[in-house]
């Protein structure tokens, strides 16, 4: 029953106050991960780029060494940023341990600055409001803040499709799978996942400049991902059925998360979009160069109530989790 009253006030706190605007410990942690990155990654970060015409066989041959190397300091970089917070984090449960609603209160409070429930939510109603009242200029500015594709040129239906890809991706990232690592592992679970995801977002990207050295973060929040993203994705599948979209939703999972090039985001976001009943992905611009994606979900080019649609499904999936979180609660203290 501890459990569920922490999570209860973490939600509630989440709620009421929203994210911290001010001394968010993750802004800490992430001023740590630039430090660790400048020092680990920079002397030999150029090393990763692809061998070109003008490089010399010596470099070329030298190239998978160097490459190595970086991953190894990549999970170097990993293991000195998220272990000692969580072994503090396991430390301070422990001690807690004599104190219950002590524990409750600090448990509660660490669940509430790793979620973010509430301002995905916010985030994506600056989207929807404007959008639906024809205000493109503003909810254009709007998804950029949540988004990495290009926005400046974004029609009605483009906008619509990357808020709602957003929300029903990051339902999964922000509060899902926290929550899931809470309830395994307590406080340091949901501190490692949260660190983790973290150092994903900074270091995660197949870029010259972390595609080795962020390859430990990125297959590590995979790692964490995997059981959770499925949890989420079976929960937009039952709730589908609010909008009698539970067979679509589905057959999106089964038959499109593989084409997805993550393997956490593809059954959350194929699922998420069957479950309302609108198709994603496709095409999008990143830094000028546009990508064409497979596409997710079936039905209708999403448009402002679908982001809605989404922060709706995001809440009855919360609601399915809190209800079979009791239920568990309940039948193992028999």
């Amino acid at each position: 029953m501890d459990l569920v009253v922490a999570i209860v006030f973490a939600l509630s706190l989440d709620y009421w106050l929203g994210e911290p605007k001010r001394l968010h410990p993750l802004v800490g942690f992430g001023a740590l991960a630039d430090g660790l990155e400048q020092w680990l990654n920079g002397p030999v970060k150029l090393f990763s780029l692809r061998a070109n015409a003008e490089a010399d066989q010596t470099s070329i041959k030298a190239a998978p060494r160097r490459n190595n190397l970086l991953k190894l300091r990549g999970l170097l970089a990993l293991l000195l940023a998220v272990g000692p917070l969580g072994f503090a984090a396991y430390s301070l449960q422990q001690t807690l341990a004599q104190h219950a609603t002590l524990g409750i209160i600090f448990a509660g409070i660490v669940l509430y600055l790793a979620i973010g429930w509430h301002s995905l939510i916010a985030h994506a109603k600056a989207i929807s409001t404007p959008l639906a009242q024809g205000d493109l200029s503003a909810a254009r500015a709007a998804v950029s803040l949540i988004v990495s594709r290009d926005t400046q040129d974004l029609n009605e239906h483009e906008i619509a499709k990357a808020a709602t890809e957003s929300v029903l991706e990051n339902g999964a990232d922000a509060l899902f799978s926290a929550l899931f690592w809470f309830i395994i592992a307590g406080i340091p679970g949901v501190v490692v996942y949260r660190l983790s995801n973290t150092l994903d977002a900074m270091w995660g990207y197949k870029n010259p400049q972390f595609l080795y050295f962020g390859w430990a973060a990125a297959r590590f929040d995979d790692l964490l991902n995997y059981i959770p993203a499925r949890l989420t994705a079976l929960a937009y599948t039952l709730c589908g059925s609010i909008n009698g979209q539970t067979s679509n939703a589905w057959q999106s999972w089964r038959h499109q998360s593989g084409t997805w090039k993550s393997p956490n985001a593809g059954p959350v976001m194929a699922a998420g979009a069957g479950a309302i009943g609108v198709e994603i992905g496709g095409n999008a611009q990143y830094h000028g160069e546009n990508q064409q994606r497979p596409v997710l979900g079936a039905g209708s080019p999403p448009m402002a109530k679908s982001i809605d649609d989404a922060c709706a499904l995001v809440n009855y999936s919360l609601a399915l989790w809190l209800i079979v979180i009791c239920l568990f609660t309940v039948i193992g203290n028999f």
